[in-house]
């Protein structure tokens, strides 16, 4: 073989080469946006919603809440997943509505990008608006225990800072008591005794900015927490 003959090889070996690099290239960046977008939360600064629930845009309520209903406050790290999984397991089951925002901070109508930057000292929560005729506080609680890891201090899966805590806040004494007595059995027979949810009052609620609301109900292929799914653990007793 001679040397003009190995060259003509080569040459066919680098043409198909770059070939199949461009045809990978071009498959990654195809689904780029969906995979970026999982890795990285957007930070938004569109419509603030009050502490109502009002729009400051159109000024019209955002959720009109039947009378007799109750609420049940939790935070479990990025809101976004912790809204959707409440929505998708208790509808049609009592639930009315879920939305999520900010509550536990120090500051007034604070901003994601603030949140975020662990300023405020606010944690991302979901607020749950059920109807206590057909769903209880305390299968609210359990799901709450089942769906995340609450044995991590301020982070869940790689998201890290205060505004992830695991927190449940109570609006009176008897869901403080309840609150109380499901973190003890979830923490001794589901989690090993490491539960570190914080259990206090609820203060101030700010809803999250509308972008953020159903986010992965728009957002199909959105940002979801790997520690968000649910466990398979046996009853409490």
């Amino acid at each position: 073989m001679n040397i003009a003959s190995l060259l003509s090889q080569f040459k066919d070996i680098a043409l198909w080469s770059i070939v199949a690099y461009l045809i990978l290239h071009m498959a990654f960046f195809q689904n780029a946006p969906n995979f970026i977008s999982r890795l990285f939360r957007p930070l938004t600064t569109t419509t603030r919603l009050g502490v109502s629930g009002t729009s400051e845009a159109s000024g019209m309520a955002s959720t009109s809440i039947p009378e007799g209903a109750e609420k049940a406050t939790v935070a479990a790290g990025c809101f976004w997943g912790v809204e959707h999984m409440y929505r998708k397991h208790f509808a049609g089951k009592g639930l009315y509505d879920a939305r999520v925002g900010y509550i536990g901070g120090d500051t007034s109508s604070p901003s994601y990008r603030e949140v975020c930057n662990g300023k405020t000292g606010h944690a991302e929560a979901a607020q749950i608006v059920y109807d206590p005729k057909q769903l209880t506080y305390r299968e609210l609680l359990e799901f709450f225990y089942k769906m995340h890891d609450p044995t991590t201090a301020n982070s869940q899966g790689p998201d890290v800072g205060t505004q992830y805590r695991s927190a449940i806040f109570t609006h009176g004494a008897e869901q403080e008591k309840i609150a109380r007595e499901v973190s003890a059995q979830a923490s001794a027979q589901w989690w090993k005794g490491g539960v570190v949810t914080d259990i206090v009052p609820a203060g101030q609620w700010w809803d999250a900015e509308t972008y953020h609301q159903l986010y992965l109900d728009k957002n199909p292929g959105g940002y979801e927490c790997p520690s968000h799914f649910l466990r398979s653990f046996p009853p409490l007793q």
